[in-house]
């Protein structure tokens, strides 16, 4: 997913033209951006957007819940697990027993409504708790599918600029390597300045140099950005393609490294230049 475009519950005036955007995936929130007052309203227009008009969309669909302690789960979870949903997102996530409980949870609803297939589960990282157990998190079930980081629950209570690139590249790479270790991707938190695209892509360029897979986007104006910056470029391509080539002819000849424009290749540029051209064939980009 290199966007995933938030939309409110709350608002299903929204729900059509989150879906018309370019965003790889569409994330109905009934959390943060949810008043209390409105919980219960926002999870019956998902459930409706989920189980009509939009059931059969080619788009990934996300809702994310509200956490266990917030005394919602239950109900969010019932309402919304049925054939148009694909990813349950978990916020605040600190341990395996959140991730265990929720898949209990869903397998049994999944048994229950004879859906065909499971439904995964991303986790939030958003908490100092979080972080420290982010690998633990990202390998507590088969079903979790990415570890998203949420800046604005682990800076803002802490006094922690959101603006601070060595405070962001931390908690990139912490659960970046977290991620990896479960061979799962990870996301980057959202831009809360609607406006400033120089700065948001700014933002996604940094976390792509970290090896993170897409953003979250909070309007639809910040798709495009997210969808060109994690998108292989020509140049990545072609070189790609040129050491995919020239691996497969050395494994052939049974060597292992070698040296392509004055540079040693082996193992791990190989895996990462066959990944970037899976990628780019996903995208459409002409592989």
């Amino acid at each position: 997913m290199r966007s995933k475009l938030f939309v409110p519950g709350s608002r299903p005036e929204l729900f059509d033209k989150a879906f018309r955007s370019a965003a790889d995936a569409v994330s109905f929130d009934l959390e943060d951006a949810v008043a209390p007052d409105r919980k219960a309203e926002a999870r019956a227009n998902v459930a409706e957007a989920l189980g009509g008009a939009f059931a059969g969309a080619r788009k990934t669909t996300i809702v994310r819940v509200n956490g266990f302690e917030s005394g919602h789960f239950e109900a969010d979870i019932e309402a919304v697990a049925g054939p148009g949903l694909n990813v349950v997102n978990i916020p605040k996530v600190e341990g395996a027993d959140a991730i265990k409980r929720a898949s209990e949870r869903l397998a049994g609803l999944e048994r229950s409504r004879g859906l065909d297939r499971p439904i995964g589960i991303l986790a939030n990282i958003e908490t100092p708790r979080g972080v420290r157990f982010a690998a633990e998190i990202a390998l507590a079930d088969p079903r979790i599918v990415g570890l998203q980081i949420g800046f604005g629950d682990l800076f803002e209570p802490y006094g922690i600029a959101r603006t601070n690139r060595t405070a962001l590249d931390v908690i990139r790479l912490s659960v970046r390597l977290a991620a990896a270790e479960a061979r799962l991707p990870a996301y980057d938190g959202a831009f809360v300045g609607v406006h400033d695209d120089e700065a948001f892509r700014t933002e996604a360029e940094q976390a792509r140099e970290l090896g993170l897979a897409g953003k979250s986007c909070i309007h639809p104006r910040q798709v495009p950005l997210a969808n060109l910056v994690f998108s292989p470029t020509a140049v990545e391509i072609k070189k790609a393609r040129k050491i995919a080539a020239a691996g497969a002819e050395m494994h052939r000849r049974g060597v292992g490294a070698f040296t392509l424009e004055g540079v040693m290749v082996d193992e791990p540029f190989i895996a990462r230049a066959r990944a970037l051209l899976a990628a780019a064939e996903r995208n459409g980009d002409g592989v």
